[in-house]
């Protein structure tokens, strides 16, 4: 699934703690020559570099592609060798995170994160596009999602815009979406996960069994369970996109 670039944007500006510097886009011919040094580089991480080339999440800087001094040769700063792996960022607790080179699929790399005192690593996103949305859930207490379902949507994207004008939310924007609608107050053991282009939401379940249907209630209707006011979407939340969007993998 490739990442919605004008969600992400939206992310990378309303994330508190996810700090941007404006104007210090790397140009073309600069990630080019990099990518002379390091290899190809992931798709979504290319772009970041063209928008923003430079950034930290906490303080902590991620790493980008810029001259090195007395070589004269571009290449990846802040990096940390590791064969087939290329570190990015290290967090406060001396996390690493990095791209996995030997899994890339579709013009981009998983993200792996090793901790600081064993080589034992673990998945962390689809992507750089991923990294950051699941650094933005966690950073606003969401972990890695409020379910499963939406926990691997967001390993890949920052939310989904629909072909109806709706939207698949994403961390930046989940908060403050389920407040309005009041959903911790009247369905609580449910989260509205998106919004239809006519404002009927997207419901899922948080806790339970059943934590991958996906339902549609209108709006104002959310006083009773969704399960039995709403209306059955799909049993699955990305065969739903499949008919609704194409196939959520590709």
């Amino acid at each position: 699934m490739r990442a919605d670039r004008e969600l992400l944007r939206d992310l990378i500006a309303m994330t508190p703690g996810m700090v941007t510097r404006p104007g210090r886009g790397r140009r073309e011919a600069v990630i080019g020559a990099a990518e002379s040094v390091t290899g190809p580089l992931p798709r979504s991480y290319r772009w970041w570099l063209a928008a923003y080339g430079e950034g930290s999440l906490h303080g902590r800087p991620l790493a980008t592609v810029e001259p090195v001094p007395g070589l004269g040769e571009p290449g990846l700063t802040d990096r940390w060798s590791g064969g087939d792996r290329l570190w990015f960022h290290e967090d406060d607790d001396h996390e690493r995170y990095g791209f996995a080179l030997d899994r890339a699929a579709d013009g981009e790399w998983p993200v792996v994160v090793r901790g600081p005192f064993t080589d034992e690593e673990q998945p962390f996103a689809d992507s750089f596009a991923g990294f950051l949305t699941v650094w933005a859930a966690r950073a606003a207490g969401l972990r890695e999602g409020p379910n499963p379902a939406v926990a691997r949507l967001w390993r890949a994207t920052p939310g989904l815009r629909l072909p109806d004008g709706g939207i698949l939310h994403g961390p930046h924007v989940f908060r403050a979406r389920n407040d309005a609608w009041e959903v911790r107050r009247y369905a609580p053991h449910w989260v509205l996960v998106g919004e239809e282009g006519g404002g009927a939401g997207l419901f899922m379940r948080r806790h339970g069994r059943d934590r991958s249907s996906l339902y549609r209630l209108p709006p104002g209707a959310l006083r009773d369970d969704p399960e039995d006011r709403g209306e059955r979407l799909a049993p699955d939340l990305f065969a739903w996109l499949d008919r609704s969007t194409g196939p959520a993998s590709g």
